[in-house]
């Protein structure tokens, strides 16, 4: 079966070439030296093509032809989201625009001081939500896997410096449990994905697009146990230069029993990534097969 191993591609070098393509050139130019790296990925990534082949072609209902062409859009557009997060976690000059729909809602939730959870999946670009998630007058926790190659993680955080929020990596002793319990009891925000699971985690079932589909437990149950207002928020990409934040009005679920309050939560998550993932269907970033 497969399965997401929490590992992201690419290398030091690689990296290297597109910063100081962007110090030198600008933003433009290394997506153009994007599309020759892109064609690699689209010609030698069998596996991951293939499943994502099935989102467009069986799920979305594209024709064969455009299903094929959504993927190579699909790797042209992970790659400026590389691109872009270095851009704007390292300060480099750009004319990047965005919008903000419902950033009153992250401030109200940060208002009530109880705490809350931001849920959000591999749609759009996460690390562009969370450099935006500084605009809010609030502690933001972002909880993540620590799955980038060590040396590329110390090269980029050489280039881009100490990033604007607290990240709490996910580890096999669930430390970081007690690091998202402590932000909760001081009113802080904790920001994670709610869609991708390592081999061997709980999770819990729910259709998505018309067919049963595994998510991670956890983030839900530490919703339902702590008792936190919930919102869904995504950043999506609409143009070359410009993205659009969403946060959906906050949630807090008050039924007693907390499995039904986690299988509510679970219910509403999806609803909102079918309606992200068939608006900016090019934008979906899991290489695996997700109904597995």
């Amino acid at each position: 079966m497969s399965s997401w191993h929490g590992k992201s591609k690419g290398t030091p070098l690689g990296y290297r070439i597109f910063v100081w393509v962007l110090k030198t050139f600008g933003v433009l130019p290394a997506y153009f030296l994007l599309r020759f790296v892109v064609l690699y990925y689209f010609f030698f990534s069998g596996k991951a093509s293939g499943h994502i082949y099935r989102l467009y072609h069986h799920k979305l209902g594209y024709g064969k032809l455009n299903s094929i062409f959504k993927i190579y859009t699909n790797y042209y557009l992970l790659g400026q989201g590389l691109i872009d997060k270095v851009v704007m976690m390292a300060g480099i000059k750009n004319k990047f625009s965005f919008d903000f729909d419902g950033e009153e809602n992250l401030r109200k939730i940060a208002t009530l001081q109880k705490g809350g959870i931001l849920l959000s999946a591999h749609i759009g670009n996460w690390d562009i939500a969370g450099h935006l998630f500084t605009r809010l007058e609030t502690t933001i926790n972002i909880v993540l896997y620590d799955g980038e190659h060590e040396k590329i993680k110390q090269y980029l955080d050489g280039v881009t410096g100490k990033r604007k929020v607290n990240i709490i990596v996910i580890k096999e002793d669930l430390s970081h449990i007690y690091a998202i319990s402590d932000a909760f009891t001081k009113n802080e925000l904790v920001c994670m994905h709610a869609d991708r699971f390592m081999p061997g985690n709980k999770t819990m079932t729910a259709d998505f697009l018309d067919e049963p589909a595994k998510f991670p437990l956890g983030p839900f149950l530490l919703a339902a146990k702590f008792k936190v207002p919930v919102s869904f928020v995504f950043a999506v990409k609409e143009s070359k230069l410009h993205y659009h934040f969403f946060a959906s009005e906050i949630k807090e679920y008050a039924n007693t029993d907390k499995q039904a309050v986690m299988q509510e939560m679970l219910h509403d998550f999806v609803k909102e990534m079918e309606q992200k993932l068939r608006k900016y269907p090019e934008q979906w970033f899991n290489y695996y097969n997700f109904w597995a």
